[in-house]
């Protein structure tokens, strides 16, 4: 895969996938654990939620540094630096004045902006650039305590959450529905995604 597409595929991924996170915040009945994090820290100390994004993001480089035992992966910060961009993108330029109102409409929104996410997901791993501290964090837990992937994805949002908890961040019902549906999505859309797209890298 050319370096052009593989950087088209990058950004676009990201777009799409900060358009989904900005939709979950806006249907305002839950996020997922870290973005709840995000929003919470933006409300009670100021600063963008994209801001929150990257600040996090630096944090979980050194968490991860210390559970793998190794420098910290300071080219992941490049990918958080993109997606916390986008996200202000989203939520201060395009959906700014927007949100939804009813029970339903709020639902039907979050339940986009999981599928919304799970498709940006996938078109954004595709070029296998580096991944952003927030994935390397399940693969840190993996190698560090010995557990499967799916229990390390799990321990690592459940630490997102408690976090998110202690700052007042927007738990709800759509932070347990996204923390289910997001792993499946995603690994539903990627093969679609990678035939749609091109090629597998290499």
């Amino acid at each position: 895969m050319k370096l052009s597409k593989r950087i088209a595929l990058f950004v676009g991924g990201i777009l799409i996938l900060t358009l989904g996170i900005s939709m979950t915040i806006k249907a305002n009945i839950g996020t997922g654990a870290w973005d709840a994090l995000n929003v919470g820290l933006s409300k009670k100390v100021g600063l963008t939620i994209g801001n929150w994004v990257f600040l996090s993001g630096v944090f979980l480089m050194f968490v991860n540094a210390y559970l793998l035992r190794e420098k910290p992966r300071v080219l992941s910060l490049g990918t958080i630096f993109v997606i916390g961009m986008f996200v202000d993108f989203w939520m201060i330029i395009v959906l700014k004045d927007w949100a939804p109102v009813t029970p339903i409409w709020k639902l039907t929104t979050l339940l986009s902006g999981i599928a919304v996410i799970s498709i940006g997901v996938a078109i954004y791993l595709l070029p296998k650039f580096p991944p952003g501290p927030m994935d390397i964090l399940m693969l840190a837990i993996h190698q560090r305590f010995k557990v499967n992937l799916m229990a390390a994805k799990t321990i690592g949002e459940l630490f997102g959450l408690i976090l998110a908890f202690l700052i007042g961040g927007p738990i709800g019902v759509g932070t347990l529905i996204i923390t289910f549906l997001i792993g499946p999505l995603v690994q539903l859309f990627f093969p679609v995604v990678e035939r749609w797209l091109g090629e597998p890298t290499s």
